[in-house]
């Protein structure tokens, strides 16, 4: 695998119709999870991907995983629950800038992952492995899951790229900010939004968030700053990379892993840190553009085309 990540997917439902969800009657059943929407991305740019998790003995789970496998990812470490159900999730889009995310994951069978779910082998023969601040939050036996699987990164030479996602409703904020930044610390390559640096450090200039970030172990920070775009610092170096004109978002959720699954592209491909961020920029860009949470998801010969007619129409520079 170029990547393994490790993660909770639930069944998303969408009401066919926007506006409260109380008067919805028809709804839409797709899938979704941060570390398979990234495992996705990366398959569709032309790159290996591997999906560690587990899913109930249920119709949801198989689907699920058959459409994970159908989108070209590695299954193959997926555990079957016996005595516990998939999670679901509905998303409630009330108004065009007003999308509402409701979970219902509690006791799900992936929150009763554990490290004896991890397969060294499958991890040591990765070039990265991809977690979020989601998956330790599930449970505590999820938390002991991912720093074995850090630690198992770490032994074999595998890069760890940590995305703080932040769920409040999971956990309390302290229990949210000691976990966070205890992965932090044990990262190479932090992907956190602005409003997550804010949460962890309490301050939300940019260049102050990744001194911190840095000062905390990691070697690369990648900023979000929404429809700005992203810095990026390493220790010797630190820059803006400008995002790309969105005409009309239409469903936010998933921009973020679509940013990832952009960037660790451009990592793989080989391209400088500017260039693989703002590749994340782009397809961060293309998912809001879609409902859904991988319907948005571009191959590279889309990416390209995207990016390309936007710096034909000069609108960044």
């Amino acid at each position: 695998m170029d990547v393994v990540t490790i993660g909770e997917t639930m069944a998303l439902f969408t009401p066919e119709t926007s506006g409260l969800m109380r008067y919805a009657h028809t709804y839409s059943r797709k899938f979704g999870g941060s570390e398979s929407n990234v495992a996705i991305g990366l398959t569709r740019l032309g790159h290996r991907s591997g999906w560690i998790s587990r899913i109930g003995d249920d119709e949801l789970g198989k689907a699920m995983v058959s459409f994970i496998r159908g989108e070209g990812v590695d299954v193959s470490e997926v555990q079957v629950e016996k005595s516990a159900q998939t999670g679901i999730y509905f998303k409630e889009l009330r108004r065009e800038d007003d999308v509402r995310v409701l979970y219902y994951r509690k006791n799900s069978a992936a929150s009763r992952m554990s490290k004896n779910d991890l397969n060294e082998e499958y991890i040591a023969q990765a070039k990265y492995l991809h977690i979020t601040g989601i998956t330790p939050a599930l449970s505590d036996s999820c938390y002991e899951m991912l720093k074995e699987a850090v630690h198992l990164a770490k032994k074999h030479g595998v890069t760890v790229v940590f995305d703080p996602n932040l769920r409040k409703t999971l956990w309390s904020e302290e229990k949210a900010r000691q976990v966070l930044l205890e992965f932090v610390k044990e990262s190479d390559i932090v992907l956190p939004g602005i409003a997550e640096g804010k949460f962890l450090y309490g301050v939300d200039d940019p260049q102050q968030l990744g001194e911190r970030f840095l000062a905390d172990g990691s070697t690369t920070c990648v900023l979000k700053l929404g429809p700005r775009g992203a810095q990026y610092f390493t220790r010797e170096k630190t820059e803006f990379v400008p995002s790309f004109t969105v005409k009309k978002v239409i469903d936010p959720v998933g921009s973020g892993d679509g940013f990832c699954s952009g960037f660790l592209s451009g990592l793989l491909d080989g391209l400088s840190l500017y260039d693989a961020v703002r590749r994340g920029n782009g397809v961060g860009a293309m998912v809001a553009m879609v409902n859904g949470d991988v319907e948005g998801l571009p191959d590279k010969r889309d990416l390209e085309l995207f990016i390309n007619e936007t710096d034909k129409d000069d609108v960044n520079r």
